[in-house]
């Protein structure tokens, strides 16, 4: 053990802060500033907070993109620095310092972050314009910059759950933000309770970390992966996993997000697209030497992941709230993403690389609902919108693109990132993975064809009154430039060459080699099969709902599988009557338990010695003639009780 935790300070020592990569804590310190500036400034900060918010936002991308210039100059194998600020915890065996790590996974998660936060922050200009709190709206968006980039640039296990729950606090800001409605209120709650059920577990991984180990760093831990034995290392996995299923929503813990979208609408965006729910999957990622060496974790990973992907998307076809089949989305995308870390070796990559393009092309169709929001007086009943395309022409050629990107239309970013997910897990043989992988994608093709359709396409439904108009360009442009990214970060980062991925050679120092795994069959007829069948799902929906007249009502009488899709499956159903009433019951008996017996207990106790001395008091009388009458009759008592012995044989 001692040699591992030297060898470990050696690689520190030798791959030491310097550059612009000297400056990472920065990176987490500016937004966390500009946080607590906006909230403790008050009201004097109205007329420039969210200005301040966003140059802090944009300052942290161009440092972190000249820390990725600075990573991409070094040699293959230095391509890890380390930053050492103090010795955090030093208390007896347990020694953890607050020392940051910049390497290419930690770079990709920082690049996506700040870039697609400080377009939320431009987009939240306009957006918020008319809010009255809008300074605390910024503050909020800073906040979760500053724990989202803790998190991914923390070089151990505690400190990264630090960022962990700081994501978790700012992400309930969020959500909340509109409190004084009890629904969004509520909604804050939900998120927050149903995290905490993941971050128990992501806490418990730590303990056993460091009950095995004796240790919580990164290189500390994963040297020492061979040595755990089998059902210890399968046991930490599975607990990262359960924190994994909290912030990224996968199944069982999926259902706080759509009720996330209480949340002002670019909160939203980057809430599901760039921040929040990567954040599982980048656990699973950055511990990959753990669930390498854990078929049974990697196993457990692929079926949640291929679980949440269907009920996700079946959801979503089921839904006419425009936001709602975007978080529906999000979480069936994320299964794909854990489908890929969940492949292995092979598959981290890949996972990430999905990850990425989707950060822009989901960061963009949550914004351009924004848009459509902004543009038809907040309204998001899909079934009241239709013909958009012709109203709000910027919004609907960068959604466009956003849906041609997450149906996987040929040559955009999602057409390279999950079909390389689904072509893998074909060419490892996990045939039913990559079955119903498919299936997820025809399903995906069909809810998201139906979005456009019900949105922009056919006739207008709007109500009287609503007059729809194109969003400020302080919105559009943001627009813009994600459609650019969603158009092209697939083929910059995937190119075309299976053997050579950009995204996979980048990540090489983090996951090692990425081998490429031949399929059976031909790889462009399995390309094309996946297209032909992701494009009849499309022109199903397309023949069903921009052919044919929408209701402005959803219909009532539907067949059974419409009704489960619309009632979310019946998960909060079953969690509200298994979970939350049974807690609440529980909850209401422990309180009357305290009250009448723990406090009754005390509280009687307390009134028998009160009582108890108030009478004994009263023989306290203060006169003379009191207290001989009471020895007399002391004195008459004792001579009786000696005459009455006496007498007694």
């Amino acid at each position: 053990m001692t040699d591992v935790v030297l060898l470990a300070q050696e690689t520190h020592a030798a791959a030491d802060a310097s550059g612009a990569a000297s400056l990472m804590w920065l990176l987490i310190v500016a937004p966390l500033v500009g946080a607590t500036l906006l909230l403790f400034a008050g009201r004097r900060s109205d007329k420039w907070g969210h200005l301040l918010a966003t140059a802090v936002s944009a300052f942290t991308f161009v440092l972190g993109f000249a820390m990725f210039l600075q990573l991409r100059g070094e040699g293959h194998d230095e391509r890890t620095i380390s930053q050492k600020l103090y010795e955090w915890i030093p208390i007896g065996s347990l020694h953890v310092d607050f020392r940051l790590r910049l390497d290419p996974l930690s770079i990709c998660f920082v690049l996506l972050i700040t870039f697609v936060g400080t377009l939320v922050h431009v987009y939240s200009i306009g957006y918020m314009d008319h809010d009255h709190d809008r300074r605390r709206f910024f503050a909020y968006l800073n906040l979760f910059i500053a724990a989202m980039l803790l998190l991914v640039l923390a070089d151990n296990f505690l400190l990264l759950y630090v960022g962990w729950e700081g994501v978790g606090l700012a992400s309930m800001l969020l959500i909340g933000f509109w409190g004084d409605v009890p629904a969004y209120a509520t909604a804050a709650k939900k998120a927050f309770v149903v995290n905490r059920v993941g971050d128990v577990g992501l806490g418990l991984a730590v303990m056993t970390m460091f009950a095995t180990v004796g240790a919580v760093g990164f290189d500390e831990v994963f040297a020492r992966a061979g040595d755990i034995s089998g059902p210890t290392v399968t046991a930490i996995c599975l607990l990262l996993l359960l924190g994994a299923c909290g912030k990224s929503a996968q199944f069982p813990l999926h259902v706080w997000l759509p009720d996330a979208m209480a949340g002002p609408t670019p909160a939203s965006a980057l809430i599901h697209a760039a921040t929040m729910v990567t954040a599982g999957v980048y656990l699973i990622a950055r511990a990959n030497p753990l669930f390498s060496a854990s078929h049974t974790a990697r196993t457990a990973v692929m079926t949640v992941g291929i679980i949440t992907v269907l009920i996700g998307g079946v959801i979503a076809c089921a839904q006419d709230d425009i936001k709602k089949v975007l978080a529906y989305s999000t979480i069936s995308q994320i299964g794909y993403m854990m489908v890929g870390v969940g492949l292995g070796p092979a598959g981290y990559a890949l996972g990430i690389f999905h990850l990425l393009t989707h950060g822009f092309f989901k960061a963009l169709m949550f914004l351009g609902a924004g848009s459509v929001m902004h543009g038809v007086h907040n309204e998001t009943d899909m079934r009241r919108m239709g013909g958009l395309r012709t109203f709000m022409p910027w919004t609907y050629w960068t959604f466009l693109i956003g849906w041609l990107a997450i149906i996987g239309a040929p040559f955009t970013s999602g057409f390279f990132s999950k079909d390389a997910i689904l072509e893998l897990a074909y060419a490892e043989e996990n045939y039913v993975i990559y079955a119903l992988g498919l299936l997820g994608a025809v399903i995906t093709a069909f809810y998201m064809t139906r979005l456009m359709a019900m949105t922009f396409w056919g006739p207008n439904r709007f109500d009287k009154g609503v007059h729809p108009h194109e969003s400020p360009r302080v919105m559009t442009v943001p627009l813009a430039l994600l459609a650019a990214g969603a158009a092209l970060s697939g083929v910059l980062l995937g190119g075309f060459d299976a053997d050579k991925r950009p995204i996979a050679a980048w990540l090489e120092p983090v996951f090692g080699p990425a081998e490429h795994h031949e399929p059976a069959i031909n790889p462009v007829l399995l390309t094309l099969f996946t297209v032909a069948v992701i494009a009849g799902g499309a022109y199903a929906a397309f023949t069903r709902y921009a052919r044919h007249d929408v209701p402005i009502t959803a219909p009532g009488v539907v067949l059974p599988p419409v009704t489960w899709a619309r009632k979310k499956l019946y998960f909060d159903t079953v969690y509200e009557s298994v979970v939350m009433r049974p807690g609440q019951w529980l909850a209401r008996a422990l309180v009357y338990v305290d009250g009448r017996g723990v406090d009754g207990a005390v509280n009687g106790a307390a009134a028998l010695v009160g009582g108890t001395s108030g009478r004994v008091r009263r023989v306290q009388t203060g006169f003379v003639r009191s207290y001989a009458l009471a020895m007399l009759g002391g004195a008459v008592l004792l001579v009786g009780a000696l005459v009455l012995v006496r007498l007694v044989p």
